[in-house]
């Protein structure tokens, strides 16, 4: 692949390669004689090495689907030759090859002529120079990012839903024990009314009895007057 080549597809939307771990959907954004600069969805702006493309596709009917938005020409690297573009990712966290067993990732810490050196996690890489097929800077650390801060988002999200279902549930509780708590009061004035109209009707039942009782007794009284005055009512004789 020649500098005339690729510049003829500048600001076109192409796929590198047919397939694999490095092939990519993007839009050329720049083209020197050993590289090119490739503007890709998933990982904003590649820089690939020349001689390890293989293949450039253009969809000459229908185009590529490619949706994302051009950045200005002063937010990424533009450099001669690729050894300068890796030169100023010198201490920047880089992804180094697309994918496959020699994909890597870390802090870029050392460039010379022959290789470049990476620390990835606990590990001192160094990688030859004529193996890095493309190289990248920033996204992967900005993703990972993103992607803690959204999980702590959604933790603290579902944090809070727990709260608020908890504080719903005891309000809930509290609402049925209240409730529990009027039918009782309710059922014990019932059963307050119903004593005390039961003992209405034993005192009226005691009254009534009383007042027979009364009656009786002031029958016979009038009953024993009567046949007292029977008694001393002088007889007469015949």
């Amino acid at each position: 692949m020649n500098k005339k080549l690729l510049l003829s597809l500048m600001n076109k939307v192409v796929r590198i390669d047919r397939g694999g771990p490095e092939s990519r959907i993007g839009k050329l954004m720049a083209a020197e004689d050993d590289h090119f600069v490739l503007l890709t969805e998933s990982d904003g702006i590649v820089y690939y090495r020349t001689q390890h493309i293989k293949s450039i596709t253009v969809n000459s009917r229908d185009g590529m689907e490619f949706n994302v938005e051009v950045p200005a020409a002063d937010s990424y690297l533009l450099a001669p030759d690729f050894k300068t573009i890796v030169s100023n990712l010198h201490y920047s966290w880089v992804k180094v090859n697309r994918g496959g067993p020699e994909m890597l990732e870390g802090i870029m810490n050392e460039v010379t002529d022959d290789y470049i050196t990476i620390f990835s996690k606990d590990e001192i890489i160094r990688l030859a120079m004529y193996h890095v097929r493309n190289i990248s800077f920033g996204t992967t650390s900005k993703k990972e990012g993103e992607g803690k801060d959204k999980g702590k988002d959604k933790g603290k999200d579902k944090g809070k839903d727990g709260k608020e279902k908890a504080s719903e549930g005891n309000d809930d509780n509290q609402n049925n024990n209240a409730a529990s708590n009027n039918v009782a009061n309710d059922n014990a004035a019932n059963n307050d009314t119903a004593n005390s109209d039961t003992a209405n009707n034993d005192t009226a039942n005691d009254d009534t009895a009383d007042n027979d009782k009364a009656k009786n007794d002031k029958a016979k009284n009038d009953k024993a007057k009567n046949d007292k005055g029977e008694n001393l009512r002088p007889r007469r004789k015949f």
